[in-house]
């Protein structure tokens, strides 16, 4: 019932009011004043009806809605030319049947749309997988292009080094023991070899 004449009603111990905010539907207004209170109660009956339809059926559909206005309309057509409305048992037969081949194809385009989506998730795998991919290929090649030229580096300093060595006079200090031995050695042996010419000299002249 409406608020205000509800609680009039209270105030005054009166009648309750008949019609809610269902008065201002326009089926109820396209009736005649004796019929306002029947089809009032008719449709409250078939929205009663749509609103359990809909909170217990697991895809939603406008069948069932669309059935139940239908049988409104007839409803209204009785009261106004007496023509007889058809049984709700036909009708709801019909809605389910309508409703299950509308379901099925609901569910279709869902499936469809989930394989669409995990084909998508897999493309975009498979392309973050050959993007790793090629980033660590382009990491292996830079590094083995980086240790050449640290060997290159190495040599140009140590070819430096020893001309500065040099050129300061410090290139014994530089070399290895190795290199050392051998150097002396040489100079001995150049030592010794001065040595005999000079005594083979000093022969000769005494001859």
């Amino acid at each position: 019932t409406a608020p205000p004449a509800g609680s009039r009603a209270l105030k005054t111990r009166g009648n309750t009011p008949k019609y809610g905010l269902i008065f201002h539907s326009t089926f109820i207004g396209r009736a005649a004043a004796k019929n306002k209170g029947r089809i009032s109660r008719y449709l409250a009956n078939k929205c009663t009806i749509a609103s359990r339809i809909d909170c217990f059926s697991e895809v939603p559909t406008s069948v069932f809605g669309d059935k139940l206005r239908e049988q409104v309309e007839e409803r209204l057509a009785f009261y106004e030319t007496g023509e007889p409305p058809r049984k709700n048992l036909d009708v709801m037969k019909e809605a389910v049947v309508e409703a299950n081949e509308v379901v099925a194809e609901v569910k279709r385009k869902q499936e469809k749309k989930e394989k669409k989506k995990k084909k998508r998730e897999k493309r975009q795998l498979e392309a973050l997988a050959a993007a790793a991919e090629v980033e660590n290929s382009v990491l292996e090649t830079e590094e083995n292009d980086i240790e050449p030229k640290k060997k290159k580096k190495k040599k140009q300093q140590e070819l430096e080094d020893e001309a500065a060595l040099e050129e300061n006079g410090l290139e014994e200090e530089a070399l290895p023991k190795k290199k050392r031995k051998l150097t002396v050695e040489a100079d001995q042996e150049e030592e010794e070899e001065e040595e005999k010419k000079k005594k083979k000299k000093k022969k000769k002249e005494k001859e």
